[in-house]
């Protein structure tokens, strides 16, 4: 920083700031329930009706969809993978670290923590950040079109980066917008 107060430059291991609950617009948080965890508010940690659609869908070999929720991706995000471990072992921890979250945090905070702990792509760590990066504004302004961009990137951040793969990004973008009217957090109006 300068005398002024100003800021000159940054250094950082990761472009992230955080933001609060508060901060957050309601097209963000609709966006991110909608496609990643649409009973969020309703489990505590664990959605075992996603499980049962998993392992029907690996039987079938008709896949529908992933099965961790908000909050088992947040473990993830907090305490990665151990390489060594198999699947189902990395699961396990994340399911008890998961009901452990939902023990100590309410939903809101859970919810604000995952979106300030996922990586956007081209140094976008955190919601803040991406809503700056991507669209010049703050996660409280994010409209719903913006919301479904940066929700659908979660997916697959380099694939979906709408600077690089504007195309893929935008089809993303639709499949948010999809599930959002699916879930009523839209009209088709």
């Amino acid at each position: 920083y300068a005398s002024d107060g100003s800021e000159l430059g940054r250094y950082f291991y990761e472009n992230r700031s955080n933001c609060r609950y508060a901060d957050l617009s309601e097209n963000i948080l609709n966006a991110l329930v909608a496609t990643e965890d649409a009973r969020f508010r309703k489990h505590s940690g664990i959605d075992f009706r996603a499980l049962v659609r998993v392992a029907v869908g690996v039987v079938t070999g008709l896949k529908d969809g992933g099965g961790s929720t908000i909050t088992q991706q947040l473990a993830k995000n907090l305490y990665g993978r151990n390489p060594d471990d198999n699947l189902i072992l990395a699961k396990l921890k994340e399911w008890i670290v998961a009901v452990k979250l939902e023990r100590e945090y309410s939903k809101d905070e859970i919810i604000t923590l995952y979106l300030n702990t996922v990586d956007f792509s081209h140094q976008a760590m955190g919601i803040e950040t991406a809503a700056q990066r991507y669209f010049a504004t703050t996660p409280k302004d994010l409209t719903v079109e913006q919301s479904a961009m940066l929700v659908g990137m979660l997916k697959a951040p380099g694939n979906y980066n709408p600077l690089v793969h504007h195309e893929a990004a935008t089809g993303r973008r639709n499949v948010v917008i999809n599930q959002m009217r699916k879930y009523d957090f839209i009209t088709r109006a």
